[in-house]
Parts: C-alpha cells; structure tokens; sequence
C-alpha cells in the first residue's frame, strides 16, 4: 500500500548496542498503545534512522510508517506489560480541557517529562484538513509523537506540527501558540489497517485535576532516541514538530466509476465539496490513489489505495488509472445511512467496513451485513428483509 513500509532491526540486541556506543541524531515522543509493547510515534520523529531505542527498555524494533498521515508504531523490547494509553472513543469537543505529554529539548532541558496544559482551538486543521485538531498547548521539539488527552486520559490526538519560521516567511504573520495533533480517529483507521490492537474509552468519565492525570498518564509516555540520521536533517536539535503536509499538484488520469463506492485505507476526508472538487483533491495529492464520494452528504474520501468495487447507489468513485486493472469489483450491493432488520446470526466487535464486508463474503451462510460506524461493530445476517433509513450504518447485501 502506497506510503506504508516496514522496517526491522535484525536484531534487538545489535541495534541496542549500536544505540549504546552512539549518541542519538534526534529524539521524540512515543506511547504505548497496548500491552504487546507497541508505541505510537510521528513518522517523521524516525525518518531517516538507522535504528531508534527508548532508555532503559531496549531496542525499537518493526516499524509500520504512514508518511502521509506522520503516523508510525515501533514495538519496543522491553515494552511488554508496560502502562498503555486508550483512544477516545468518540469525538472531541470545541474548546475542550486538553493535556499534551512529552520530552521536549532533549539534551537541553531535564530527562524527566514534561506536562503542558490548553484548549482545542478548532476541530480541524489548516485548509479544513480534517485529520487535524488545532490546539493552544505548547509544543516544543521533542513533544513529536507525544499524546494529546482530555481530562479523563483519553486519547484525543497525537502531537505533530506548529506554524513556525517558514509560516512567518510566507505570510509575514508571526503565529502565536497555533499547534496541531492527529486526531485519534486517524490513529485508530491507521492501527486497524495494520492489525495492531489498541483499546478505546467511551466519552464520559471521572475528569481528573492535571497532577492526578500525570500520574496517570506519564507511566505509559517515553523518550524515543533516534541514531544514525545524516546531520542535515537534525540540525535544530532534537525533533521538532513538522510542518503540515501539502499537496502537489501533479498531473494523473482517474477513471469515474458511477453508483460505485471504492474500497481502500481512508486517510483524509473533505466535507461540503463536489464530485470534481473531490476529484481534483486527489489529483493534487500524490499518496492519493482514489476517492469515493458520497453524493447525497456531498462527503469526499481521499484513499491511498483501491481493492475492491461495491455497488453502492449513494456514491460514486475515481480510480488512479495505474490501479484500474487490479480493482476487484464485489457482488454486494451496500446502501449508507441503511439497515435490515432480523436475521443476525454472529456479531463482531472491533471490526472496521472491510473486515465486516471480508467475513461476510467468506462465510457460505451470511447473506447481508449492518456495520455499525459508531461501535465499530458488524452484524452478520443470515436472511435479507426490509430495509430502513438508519443513519450510521452500512448495509451490504449479496
């Protein structure tokens, strides 16, 4: 899948010891996310190493990268049973009470971590991209990858980029506190795609004073050194926040494919546009390899890959032409906004739109499917009957 790839040590213990006799290029933020020992991270806070290591743990050994979204998770030796963190299990409020942890300056500042406390400023970022929150905490380098949570803990956004010196050069405005997270929602698409388990927490909960959250929260947070990156790219010191990814406009072919909805990783999604605007989205922006696009919301879905074809009478789709020939065109038929009562024999829970479409076409007795978006939940139904309006749920039906 375009802008995904692996990275692995050959050994835990080789790239240790080369972390021991060096000093680090770089350094950032990470969390764990389960008890496996997997950690979030930004993209670019290991870009361009030769390998990375988190004190007193060990090696960070395969890498699973998403430049697009600078999104990546390390599985760390010796992260096994360590104190993770859980997403936010539904979506963040304006304005809402937001704590960012992380090791900033390293090499500077104390080793210790560090707590800065703020609001969210906009529930998107610049140009409406929607997998932004704009938020008023402080980030310096070193917060990259770090989490973003509310008062509860929860995971709303994993810090990754600022208005900085070339804002200033463009525009002649010097930005005051204007920081950017990745919201959790793209966390969790980026994780599901890659079958790395997490845990999410409903909205709601005890909110808890910022000392009481540190002791909280602080347990799962730690230092990621980076060694091995050319000086060139790390001359400010440790890692800082990056800039906003910008498309480029670049010049492709798509094929339209009407009453059609493409199924593939959903990286970035832009409300209130046309069917060309959504297009030419995808054009400009070269991880972008298709779009569906939901005609009746005027919803447009920026995909960094295309498997698979399902009927669907609410949407339309664009194919990058390089893909056409190896799209897969299914026999369901799915309707947004739709559900069929009775026949549920088997329920899954954690499940995204394509797994539940998966089990479905593998299971010789299923003859529709109800995802529920909210839940993340799918319904497997073994008869086909009436169906109704019910917003936030996909039905597919063979």
């Amino acid at each position: 899948m375009r802008g995904w790839f692996w990275s692995t040590c050959l050994a835990a213990v080789l790239c240790a010891g080369a972390a021991a006799g060096q000093s680090p290029s770089g350094s950032g933020t990470a969390f764990f996310i389960n008890s496996d020992g997997w950690a979030i991270t930004n993209a670019h806070v290991i870009e361009g190493c030769t390998s990375a290591s988190v004190p007193s743990l060990g090696a960070a050994t395969n890498w699973i990268v998403d430049k697009q979204n600078d999104l990546a998770v390390v599985k760390v030796t010796g992260g096994t049973g360590k104190p993770f963190l859980r997403l936010l299990g539904g979506s963040p409020r304006l304005g809402e009470d937001i704590t960012a942890f992380g090791y900033p300056l390293g090499g500077l500042l104390s080793d210790s971590i560090k707590v800065t406390t703020g609001n969210i400023n906009s529930l998107v970022g610049i140009d409406n991209d929607a997998r932004y929150l704009q938020i008023s905490t402080p980030l310096q380098p070193g917060n990259s990858g770090g989490p973003v949570v509310d008062r509860t803990g929860r995971v709303v956004g994993v810090a990754t980029a600022v208005l900085g010196s070339t804002f200033v050069g463009n525009t002649g405005i010097l930005p005051q506190n204007v920081n950017f997270a990745i919201r959790s929602a793209i966390v969790e698409l980026f994780l599901q795609s890659r079958s790395v388990s997490y845990a999410t927490q409903p909205s709601g909960g005890v909110e808890l004073s910022t000392a009481d959250l540190a002791e909280r929260i602080a347990p799962a947070v730690v230092t990621l050194l980076c060694f091995g990156r050319p000086e060139a790219t790390t001359a400010g010191g440790p890692t800082g926040p990056a800039s906003i990814p910008q498309p480029a406009s670049i010049e492709r072919s798509f094929q339209r494919v009407a009453n059609y909805d493409v199924i593939g990783f959903d990286y970035r999604t832009l409300s209130a546009v046309s069917e060309l605007q959504c297009r030419d989205a995808c054009k400009a922006d070269p991880s972008c390899r298709a779009t569906t696009y939901n005609k009746k919301a005027r919803f447009c879905f920026l995909k960094d890959d295309a498997k698979l074809l399902v009927a669907n009478s609410d949407a339309s789709a664009f194919v990058d032409d390089e893909l056409s020939n190896d799209v897969l065109v299914s026999t369901f038929v799915v309707a947004s906004g739709r559900d069929m009562a009775g026949g549920d024999y088997r329920r899954i829970r954690k499940s995204n739109f394509l797994g539940c479409y998966i089990e479905c076409e593998m299971d010789r007795v299923c003859l529709a499917f109800a995802f529920v978006r909210r839940k993340n939940e799918c319904w497997l139904k073994n008869r086909v009957g009436r169906v109704t309006a019910k917003p936030g749920i996909d039905l597919g039906i063979r």
